[in-house]
């Protein structure tokens, strides 16, 4: 069986990862796949270090398709990815969550009549101002093999008359959490370069368009920043998107008291994760490691795709106001262990492996 992986973002590498690693382990010279990389992230800290990092086999293709707005480079990768769809012949194609990568990976697919498989299906924000919401409900559409992280994820499908080939397997996130996160204590020095010491600290991310694009958005969160970083240390790593911003609206001196660093390799991202006080996030990526890892989170959006980890005490939605996000994470505590796992069990990789060899 040959299967296309389209990739093309850090978290989607980081799904990869898991269940590449898989593959490889039990499935040699029964499933043969190929690796693509559109180039959406195309710096060396965003990209190629995750391949080292994570133990990915280098892409067999890279299309090296970065920047410019969502409809351009979406088409440009549609054009591009069909052509490799071509030249392979694959028995399927496998995205990744909801970047413009998946939409074009599933739309050249689906167009060629290839079967496609979407890991990560069935989340919703319900904000269709959201460029992620488009890229995944369109790519579920299209999705002949849809494998959900969670019961909530599959009630949305069903919800939308989405019924064949749907399957809750988990979430391939959790199982890399579990792989990665003694090798992060062993092995990144981060704390160390930086000066922090352990649950002292706030971590930060921002890159969401709805906030980097949105000037009093985008003001009112290095406002709540720069206000924490006044009780306790935090650190900003800057994403390409959200530093160029910066730099057009004249915000940078605004966060001359925070930490400021370059998009950090996986290994310290979650180093970090894993001992910070509190983390202040868009991300939803970064929300579910901060409950995987039990770290209280503050998410400055005003919706969730990870609605558990609100419900369960360890997320709180504060939007982009300065006072909301200052006082959640002055008030943050870890809520009492309630035993629930609503990402499964470390097992969604092998689940979603053999979903395919059996569907397919």
């Amino acid at each position: 069986m040959k299967l296309l992986t389209v990739v093309g973002a850090r978290p989607q590498f980081i799904k990869a990862a898991a269940v590449s690693r898989v593959i490889r382990s039990d499935y040699p010279g029964i499933i043969d796949e190929v690796l693509v990389h559109t180039g959406q992230h195309f710096d060396h800290a965003m990209s190629e270090v995750f391949f080292t990092e994570l133990d990915i086999p280098q892409p067999r293709y890279n299309l090296e398709i970065a920047g410019g707005p969502h409809g351009a480079m979406t088409g440009r990768m549609l054009e591009a990815i069909e052509q490799v769809l071509l030249q392979e012949g694959p028995d399927c194609l496998l995205v990744y969550g909801d970047t413009n990568s998946t939409l074009a990976g599933a739309l050249a697919a689906a167009k060629l009549h290839v079967p496609v498989a979407h890991v990560e299906a069935g989340l919703r924000s319900f904000n269709m101002r959201m460029p992620e919401e488009i890229n995944r409900i369109l790519a579920d559409r299209v999705s002949r093999l849809l494998f959900c992280p969670t019961r909530t994820a599959v009630a949305n499908l069903y919800a939308e008359g989405l019924t064949q080939g749907v399957s809750n397997v988990g979430d391939v996130m959790f199982d890399a959490s579990l792989h990665y996160r003694g090798m992060a204590r062993e092995r990144s020095s981060v704390l160390g370069r930086l000066g922090l010491l352990e649950q002292s600290y706030v971590l930060a991310t921002c890159h969401r368009a709805e906030n980097t694009d949105d000037p009093q958005r985008l003001q009112a969160i290095i406002q709540a920043l720069a206000e924490l970083a006044g009780e306790m240390p935090v650190v900003l790593p800057l994403h390409p998107r959200t530093r160029n911003t910066l730099a057009a609206l004249g915000l940078n001196a605004a966060l001359k008291a925070v930490t400021l660093v370059e998009p950090l390799p996986f290994l310290d991202m979650i180093r970090l994760e894993q001992t910070a006080r509190c983390i202040v996030t868009d991300s939803g990526g970064v929300q579910k490691e901060a409950f995987f890892y039990q770290v209280p989170c503050v998410t400055m959006r005003d919706e969730t795709e990870w609605p558990e980890t609100v419900e369960l005490g360890w997320n709180r939605l504060a939007g982009a106001s300065r006072e909301r996000i200052v006082d959640a994470v002055l008030q943050a505590q870890r809520p009492a262990l309630s035993g629930s796992a609503p990402y499964g069990d470390g097992q969604a990789s092998q689940l979603i492996a053999e979903g395919l060899l059996s569907s397919l």
